[in-house]
């Protein structure tokens, strides 16, 4: 065996070993974390299972909402309305449910969604206008149309088949949102993992000009993925009015970085190509398990806040890999 054949292969291994490493360093993460709360704050009901039931129910609008958003980042795009889509569905649901009832208040919301995610995938696809401005731009639009029809007011929900369907119900021993974010992540694992469309995603995000020649439909790809995203968002938006039992313009703001932050931290790479729904689901679990200990460690908002993005940053660093 020759020098250089005994190098290839004597240097090969730990190269690959160090990758594979990585590629787990978000569920090795979450175990420390959880083993740290557990430890400082088990006494103070961290480990209860209330407690952690409720950081299930409380991360599955992002959750959910990370599953869409897994397809649009493993096709290269970005959306940063959802947050406020969420919240102007909510506010669209709960005036519909008002004024027509249940099930014409869940369609309303729903095609509020595919109308958002229909306006941003043609602005996308054929103006060609960035995702990032394009949806940056809906955020205001849709948050600012949600305060303006309420006039800032909360839309109260007073059907109690709504709001136990969508939010604080059971489904036996299980919370409705926890069924519901099941049911996501379920689908959109088997949607990227064993269909045409899933693997079109991916071609489409790790080289659009490439797929695009090997016969992927990379425009509907990216016009779908951006109607799902919103879809998923309005969705989201009416398990946070079923949940707190009212609509408002508020519901959704801020999470478009939670979102963002559960995709990237489940392994999605941001430039496309790489995704993993399995990820974003541990990604959202993660930020709602920092969430849960900040808060019951009694820190300030503000320091919760430093602590929150430094924890963000160091795993996003440390699963970087080339």
């Amino acid at each position: 065996m020759s020098v250089a054949t005994r190098g290839f292969r004597g240097g090969s291994p730990p190269a690959r070993r160090k990758v594979e490493w990585r590629r787990y360093v978000l569920y090795i993460g979450f175990v420390v974390l959880f083993l740290a709360f557990a430890i400082t704050l088990g006494d103070d009901g961290f480990t209860s299972s209330n407690n952690l039931l409720n950081i299930v129910r409380q991360t599955a609008t992002i959750s959910i909402m990370a599953v869409a958003v897994t397809f649009v980042i493993g096709a290269a795009e970005i959306d940063l309305s959802v947050g406020a889509v969420a919240g102007l569905g909510s506010v669209v649901c709960a005036m519909a449910i008002d004024a027509y009832g249940v099930v014409p208040g869940v369609a309303a919301g729903l095609a509020l969604g595919v109308l958002v995610g229909s306006i941003n995938g043609a602005l996308v696809v054929v103006i060609g206008i960035p995702s990032f401005l394009v949806t940056l731009g809906m955020l205001g639009i849709a948050r600012g149309t949600a305060q303006w029809v309420t006039d800032s007011a909360p839309q109260p929900i007073l059907s109690d088949a709504f709001n136990a369907t969508f939010g604080s119900g059971d489904l036996g021993p299980v919370p409705s949102l926890v069924v519901w974010t099941a049911v996501a992540v379920a689908i959109g694992h088997l949607v990227l993992r064993r269909t045409s469309y899933g693997r079109g995603v991916l071609a489409t995000g790790g080289n659009a000009e490439a797929a695009r020649f090997s016969g992927v439909p990379t425009r509907r790809i990216k016009f779908l993925v951006m109607v799902v995203s919103s879809g998923a968002a309005a969705i989201a938006g009416m398990l946070y009015a079923g949940r707190l039992q009212s609509g408002r313009f508020q519901w959704g703001e801020g999470d478009e970085l939670s979102v963002i932050a559960a995709v990237i931290l489940g392994g999605t790479a941001l430039f496309g190509g790489r995704a993993s729904v399995i990820g974003a689901l541990l990604g959202s679990l993660m930020i709602g398990l920092i969430n849960n200990g900040l808060i019951l460690m009694g820190l300030e908002f503000s320091q919760q806040q430093i602590v929150r993005g430094s924890i963000i940053i160091l795993a996003v660093a440390l699963a970087a890999r080339d």
